[in-house]
């Protein structure tokens, strides 16, 4: 019974994805997304109080990924921490990259609506905040060069969201999963104490 709820809830999540990269958040429906699943609204419902709650769902569990490389690297110095960390940006591009529009539509839909807007901002805020403590306790235990952590978690975050986009809008126009990887390298080599 279990295994047949939590496919059914698959199945809601793929047409979703679908038809939100197809229509758009507005445009694609309830209706819609159960009609391309092939499930009763009982169903979406049973799973998912709205259509928003769904589409968070979505952005959540992209996230995961980014929280799962942070969690996984406790117990590290700071910079075998970062370079951890950037281990996980070739699989976030390609997962961003396989959903172009929606992931262009959490941002277009973060514009317009404020509950989503807060879902997005609130991971943001914990990741400047958990990059600013790192960046701090790399200064503190000497593997890292004198830095403001708060402008330097910053610079993080826009180098990640910056690239992300250009490997979003010019998937061809580079080996992104490398250009990650190798910014990463650049970064955290530009904060170690030589």
């Amino acid at each position: 019974m279990q295994q047949r709820s939590e496919e059914t809830r698959s199945q809601i999540i793929n047409s979703a994805i679908k038809m939100f990269s197809t229509h758009g958040y507005t445009a694609a429906s309830v209706d819609m997304i159960c009609k391309d699943a092939g499930v009763s609204k009982g169903a979406f419902y049973h799973h998912f109080e709205s259509k928003q709650a769904l589409f968070l769902a979505l952005l959540d569990s992209w996230l995961i990924t980014i929280d799962q490389s942070i969690e996984a690297s406790q117990g590290k110095t700071v910079p075998e921490l970062f370079l951890q960390i950037a281990e996980a940006y070739p699989y976030i591009i390609k997962t961003a990259s396989q959903g172009l529009p929606m992931f262009l539509e959490f941002w277009l839909q973060a514009s317009r609506d404020k509950k989503i807007w807060q879902a997005s901002i609130i991971p943001y805020r914990r990741y400047h905040k958990d990059f600013t403590t790192l960046i701090k306790r790399g200064v503190d235990e000497g593997s890292f060069v004198e830095v403001d952590p708060e402008t330097a978690a910053r610079l993080i975050i826009s180098t990640a969201m910056g690239l992300l986009l250009q490997s979003l809008l010019d998937p061809k126009g580079a080996d992104w999963e490398k250009v990650a990887k190798e910014s990463s390298d650049m970064l955290v080599n530009n904060f170690l104490k030589k």
